[in-house]
Parts: C-alpha cells; sequence; structure tokens
C-alpha cells in the first residue's frame, strides 16, 4: 500500500476540507476492517468514500464484486490507477456523490444483500446511516468508521447524554457494535479527534414493529427537538400537532411518565409511543 502523502503529492494534489478528507495511512487498521467484514467469496461490496483504495483493494481481493463510489474527482483517476496496478477487474468505480445514489436500486446486484464499506467523510456521516436506514431492505450490514463521537451517539444506551434521535432510529432496525478504535496518526491529513470502526448489523423485522415508520421517524425527531424539554411539553410544542390534553392522554396510556426527557425513553417505548400517537392521527 503506497502511502496516501506520497500519492498526492506526486500528483500534486492536497486533500480537501470541504470533502472531509482524510485518508487511512495504515494498511494494518484497513486489513483489519476488512477481516472484521467477514467479506464472502460471492458477496457485492458497496465501498462509501473509497479515496485511494486502501479498503477497496482488500474488498476486492474478497468480495464477488465491489462498487466503490467516490466524489472527488481528482481522486476517481488516482483510484482507477491503483485497481489498475493491483491487476482487478471486478471493481466499479461510481464518480459521484454517495447521498445521491439510490442504494436500493443495487438489491438486483446482490439478492441476499450487500455489504457496505466505508471511511465516512466527517461531514456526511449522519446523512449516510439515515440514508442506510432507508434501503435496509438492500443492506445486509455495514462496516463503517465513525468520527468517534458519532460512533459513541449511534451505540449510547437510554439514560445516556448521548443517546439522541440517530441512536433510537438506527437501534430501531439494526444493531450497532463497535469494533475498533483508530488513531487519528493513522490517517494522512492527520484529523483533529480519533476514530472508530462500527459494525452495523441490520435486523429482518424490529423487535417492535411502528405502524408507520414514517410517522416514528418523525416523533423521534420531535422528542428531541428540544432536549431539554420533557417529552409531553417536546411533542406539544412539535410540527406533529397534538394538543396537551391528546398528549396527556396517550403518555399514560403506554406508562410513559409525561416528565420525562426523550433521551430516558427505549426504542420499544419511542414505538409504543408513536403506534399509539398514529392511532390519534388516523
Amino acid at each position: 500500500m503506497t502511502s496516501p502523502r506520497t500519492i498526492l503529492k506526486a500528483n500534486l494534489i492536497k486533500p480537501r476540507k470541504a470533502l472531509g478528507q482524510n485518508f487511512l495511512s495504515d494498511q494494518n487498521v484497513a486489513k483489519s476492517i476488512v477481516a472484521h467484514a467477514g467479506i464472502r467469496p460471492d458477496d457485492t461490496v458497496l465501498e462509501i468514500g473509497a479515496g485511494l483504495g486502501a479498503l477497496t483493494i482488500l474488498a476486492a481481493q474478497a468480495a464477488a464484486r465491489v462498487i466503490a463510489v467516490e466524489k472527488d474527482h481528482q481522486i476517481v483517476q488516482l483510484l482507477k490507477n491503483e485497481i489498475l496496478l493491483n491487476g482487478l477487474d471486478n471493481v466499479t468505480v461510481l464518480d459521484q456523490d454517495i447521498l445521491k445514489l439510490d442504494i436500493a436500486a443495487l438489491k438486483e446486484t446482490d439478492r441476499h444483500g450487500i455489504l457496505v464499506l466505508g471511511n465516512l467523510p466527517y461531514n456526511i456521516s449522519s446523512q449516510v446511516v439515515v440514508q442506510l436506514i432507508h434501503a435496509r431492505a438492500t443492506v445486509r450490514r455495514a462496516i463503517l468508521m465513525f468520527q468517534k463521537e458519532l460512533a459513541a451517539r449511534l451505540t449510547a444506551s437510554p439514560g445516556s447524554k448521548t443517546f439522541g434521535r440517530l441512536s433510537v432510529m438506527l437501534q430501531y432496525c439494526a444493531k450497532p457494535q463497535r469494533l475498533l478504535e483508530v488513531q487519528a496518526n493513522q490517517f494522512y491529513p492527520r484529523p483533529k479527534v480519533d476514530s472508530e470502526v462500527l459494525s452495523i448489523q441490520f435486523k429482518s423485522q424490529p423487535d417492535q414493529q411502528a405502524r408507520d415508520e414514517g410517522f416514528l421517524f418523525a416523533v423521534i425527531k420531535a422528542a428531541f427537538q428540544h432536549r431539554r424539554k420533557t417529552i409531553r411539553n417536546s411533542l406539544a410544542s412539535s410540527q406533529l400537532r397534538f394538543d396537551s390534553a391528546t398528549l396527556e392522554q396517550v403518555l399514560n396510556e403506554t406508562k410513559v411518565d409525561p416528565g420525562r426527557r426523550a433521551e430516558t425513553l427505549t426504542v420499544s417505548e419511542f414505538v409504543a409511543l408513536s403506534n399509539r400517537l398514529y392511532q390519534e392521527k388516523s
């Protein structure tokens, strides 16, 4: 693995802060991530933010096919060069923004569910998580690197200060698990914070099914919009348009103390609350 610093300097390219570019420069970390992914010979791998190919090359050596998405046009050509140098013919490079990719359309590529890999640009990490949640019928599992603070939020438990909207949305339909920490000095350029790799295993069915998933996510968003407010006051001041009396009744029926804050509710309590509010809405 040629160091990112060497490749970029040889091509007179500077990492772009606007794209959150921090290239993994430690081959042992790359090998560990791919090993944790457990890639099967018949797998299709979708790689988000392929960069200079630190994960791409290793994934392609193990999988049937890799779809590598990279937004930076200059980096795309360097990535293609690295793929050719390694004699690989099972990599498709997409020169585009991952947030504009229709992941669900890839379902025909791999009917048992694609595997997602990625060293995510910090500035779009949250959006990618939401994108994968909505595309989970196509995605079997994701092994992703996040800024350590976001990784803590995604894996947080109810009652902690880091438990929030993304925690509930993800844990409703997936099991996030911490795999390994990656130090800032293992990237070029060096980011200001350390990173953490998570495994996100999507469930075939949520443990408790929402009657309307879109409405559930709207309730979760409303509940966390004002973290210091009680759950009753947060929902009452939201765009859900429920009056205080209805909220009080529904909260009591679902055995949720109206004086609690959103971060203390479990995922199952959010689903039960959402399902009951959906009845009132219908």
